[in-house]
């Protein structure tokens, strides 16, 4: 019996705003409680959101954790 393996989808977003590591963690923190996200990596620098997840996400979902994180998504 094959055991069935899930399929992880990365999305890259833009968020404006970030400035610093408490920017970043604030993002990710929000954007993680999505369900079906497994990692959420966010880099202050570029601007760069980069979420793996088991499915493909509602970007209006993305857009209010982002909006509730205090940034925006581009």
């Amino acid at each position: 019996m094959a055991a069935e393996t899930q399929t992880e989808l990365t999305t890259v977003y833009q968020v404006k705003g970030m400035t610093c590591g408490h920017c970043e963690g604030a993002v990710s923190g929000e954007i993680s409680a999505l369900p079906g996200v497994t990692s959420v990596t966010a880099v202050a620098k570029t601007g760069e959101v980069t979420v793996v997840s088991t499915a493909p996400l509602d970007r209006e979902a993305v857009r209010a954790a982002v909006d509730e994180a205090g940034y925006e998504l581009v």
